[in-house]
């Protein structure tokens, strides 16, 4: 005879920002929960976040900072649980922190101090970790109840919340058992896609890698009329492409084979090259690079003024170079991947799931957060924001 399964209230699969979430919330209502994970240490994603200090919100979080097929589905759960909420949080911990640029918030020290939070949050609940464990199989035609055979044994419990995240960052264990599991229990995936990724570059546009180091402040753009996206911030050219926070920003909206358009002068409001016109005015090479090097770097500007437009130096030439260099253009090969991608865009149709508590429609008591879910957001805080307000949502919910 097979053991009796352990019972719980509810399982939580995924021991990281979501998942910590959910379980504190849902234990300390009275729940008893349990939360496996397939690594030996909870939170990994944390501890490597915002460059070891964890960018844990934004202050501007807000719905027009996610990207997603229903693009106003985030809304209920960001309106629950707010940033200023987890700031109260982080404050009652007496834990250090500050504010980097345009709402981003960090940790003085560091991010270890975010997971000890989370981990301690879990602890009036008495939640179960059962870590370093491996989820064999899933079942949930038991008649309410949701039974899941894992490497240390089989648990049951009335509530199932997936917070397995994405396919990014495979080198800490992400992989796509999240969607596997929502499609058997019928659930739909909007395909899933890296995003804030660098973007490679090849062919003669390859030449950019040249640069490698130079970083400029540039306004990058995708897309086309009600379409266009564009971020206005750092890029920074690479061995393989560009990165920088420009180029992760505008990664998550560019699709392969669309072109990427760049603004060198995002500052100037003036003509970048009106030195030039001016009435018996040098004309030549060495009076661009010298109206360039006012805006950019020395490297950046040889590389503008040699690769421009068609040599010459009329009115008409002068005008065709401001012009590409308020908007030159180019077309990635691709991105870096999910190796390279700091999150996973697209994941579980949020068409399949309730807006209120991340509940699948169909399937009562089974509950998909955080990054599985086909929400994802910008640099800078957004995506912690995210777990945050989607694991309270179906933590006081389960």
């Amino acid at each position: 005879m097979k053991p009796t399964p352990r019972q719980f209230d509810v399982i939580v699969l995924g021991a990281g920002a979501a998942g910590l979430m959910c379980a504190a919330v849902a234990s300390q209502r009275g729940r008893r929960v349990a939360v496996v994970d397939h690594n030996a240490q909870p939170g990994r994603k944390i501890l490597i976040s915002g460059g070891g200090r964890c960018n844990f919100t934004n202050l501007h979080a807000g719905p027009s900072n996610y990207l997603s097929e229903n693009k106003h589905f985030a809304k209920s759960s960001l309106a629950l649980y707010q940033p200023r909420h987890f700031i109260e949080m982080v404050d009652r911990y007496r834990i250090p922190w500050h504010e980097k640029t345009q709402g981003q918030l960090f940790c003085d020290g560091s991010a270890q101090a975010i997971l000890d939070m989370l981990l301690a949050e879990c602890v009036p609940g008495a939640v179960e970790l059962i870590l370093d464990t491996r989820v064999l199989a899933v079942d949930g035609s038991a008649g309410g109840e949701f039974r899941i055979e894992t490497s240390k044994g089989e648990l049951a419990a009335s509530a199932l919340v997936v917070a397995t995240g994405g396919l990014s960052i495979p080198k800490l264990g992400a992989s796509g058992f999240g969607y596997d599991l929502a499609r058997q229990f019928g659930l739909k995936i909007v395909e899933p896609r890296p995003a804030l990724v660098p973007l490679l570059l090849g062919g003669q546009e390859a030449a950019w890698t040249n640069l490698a180091g130079v970083a400029a402040e540039v306004i990058a753009e995708v897309g086309r009329a009600k379409e266009r996206v564009r971020f206005r911030e750092k890029m920074l050219v690479t061995h393989r492409g560009l990165s920088g926070p420009a180029i992760l920003q505008i990664s998550s909206y560019w699709r392969s084979g669309e072109e990427l358009r760049l603004d060198f002068a995002p500052e100037s409001k003036t003509n970048l090259l009106q030195a030039l016109l001016e009435s018996g005015a040098r004309r030549d090479e060495t009076a661009l690079k010298q109206a360039l090097r006012e805006i950019l770097p020395q490297r950046l500007v040889n590389f503008l003024a040699e690769n421009g437009e068609p040599p010459g130096w009329s009115n008409p030439a002068l005008a065709a170079r401001e012009r590409q260099l308020r908007r030159w253009t180019l077309r990635p090969t691709g991105t870096e991947g999910f190796a390279k991608a700091e999150v996973t865009a697209g994941g579980v149709d949020t068409a399949d799931l309730q807006a209120r508590t991340l509940e699948a429609r169909a399937v009562p008591g089974l509950f998909f957060i955080g990054e599985v879910v086909d929400v994802t957001g910008q640099l800078g805080g957004f995506n912690f924001q995210w777990a945050w307000a989607s694991g309270v949502a179906a933590g006081r919910a389960v």
